[in-house]
């Protein structure tokens, strides 16, 4: 039986979610399970939300901190700030852990611009410039045998540290779509840290972080 959803954290305007790997984040995607039919299940505020209150997306084999609004205006303006727009936008921080191929520096970061191949496209193209819109930043710090703590800054891109960290030459373990070699579960991405000002919630390691020494 599959390891359900859980809920780390709460206030009167939203909830993190501890999303499990193998878990669809929205509806409708196939036959495995997801987020939002699992909030309209257990958590009485979510049922009349548009997707259920949930304001941003994780991949479905990524695991960790989901971050999800108990009430429409707080997820008009949560979703304004995931794009980095309106007054929230400063106050949301992500940060992520990651077990890649190959050995980079202790410590860096990178712009670049991630844009679909074609619509609906499942992978991403990468390059060192672009639009604005489509610009993707973010920096990391090497925490452990082939792993890597990654902070998002300002809005993220689909894909972004996947096909970030690959076009910089450390494909994630798990990630064949990116040339990755592979895993057990598919890419090996956890969303460990979610700041929403004053509070950090955190959620706990998968079992491919046993070298992690944050």
């Amino acid at each position: 039986m599959a390891v359900e959803p859980t809920i780390l954290h709460g206030t009167d305007d939203w909830l993190v979610i501890d999303k499990p790997a193998g878990w669809h984040t929205l509806a409708g995607r196939s036959e495995l399970p997801d987020v939002e039919s699992w909030l309209r299940e257990h958590v009485n505020t979510s049922v009349d939300l548009h997707e259920a209150g949930v304001v941003h997306r994780l991949d479905c084999t990524t695991s960790g901190c989901l971050l999800v609004a108990t009430n429409e205006g707080a997820r008009v303006a949560l979703r304004e700030a995931m794009s980095g727009r309106g007054p929230y936008a400063e106050s949301i921080g992500k940060v992520y852990l990651a077990r890649v191929v190959g050995d980079p520096p202790a410590q860096g970061q990178f712009e670049l611009a991630f844009t679909s191949r074609y619509k609906r496209s499942k992978k991403v193209s990468v390059a060192a410039k672009g639009p604005r819109p489509a610009l993707g930043r973010c920096a990391w710090q090497r925490v452990g045998e082939g792993l890597v703590e990654i902070e998002l800054i300002g809005p993220g891109r689909r894909h972004q540290i996947r096909a970030g960290l690959a076009h910089m030459g450390w494909p994630l373990v798990g990630d064949e779509l990116y040339g990755g070699p592979p895993a057990e579960g598919g890419p090996q991405l956890h969303a460990w840290r979610l700041g929403m000002g004053d509070d950090l919630i955190e959620s706990s390691l998968p079992k491919w972080a046993t070298s992690f020494q944050g």
